[in-house]
């Protein structure tokens, strides 16, 4: 089945918003064998610090699920509003891009470019927000 002609401007954004369905799918594996390797006890409380790759696997995963329905919400509102393509599919890709590279880092203990990671992303849902607004001002 084709996609809605209307759409067709958005389809790196709807893209986007299955690969970041892609990305959890592959959190939580991994925090669930993470899980099993370490002897977790389901249910029971992650503890431990940055040291514990299970801790990190569960912060990185847990992290995305923070920000996750701000951008589903942002790329529908922008898709609904007519939002610039440019400017919409751009920043989906970003944010796309810089929560692997978060995901990546958590998991890899490098703190500097985590944090890094996370300003991008988190600037590329206010970019997303943005665009909608302006559309919908129009």
């Amino acid at each position: 089945m084709m996609m809605q002609e209307w759409l067709i401007p958005y389809a790196t954004t709807i893209w986007m918003l299955g690969l970041m369905g892609i990305v959890i799918l592959v959190q939580l594996i991994v925090v669930d064998v993470a899980g099993i390797r370490a002897g977790h006890v389901p249910g029971a409380p992650v503890t431990g610090g940055h040291d514990d790759f299970l801790f990190r696997a569960f912060r990185a995963h847990a992290n995305t699920n923070e920000s996750i329905a701000v951008f589903v919400l942002a790329a529908l509102f922008g898709i609904l509003h007519n939002a610039s393509p440019w400017w919409l599919n751009g920043a989906a890709v970003v944010y796309v891009a810089a929560r692997v590279a978060h995901m990546l880092c958590y998991w890899g203990d490098v703190r500097l470019a985590r944090s890094a990671s996370f300003v991008v992303a988190f600037v590329a849902l206010i970019v997303m927000l943005a665009a909608g607004v302006l559309a919908g001002l129009r």
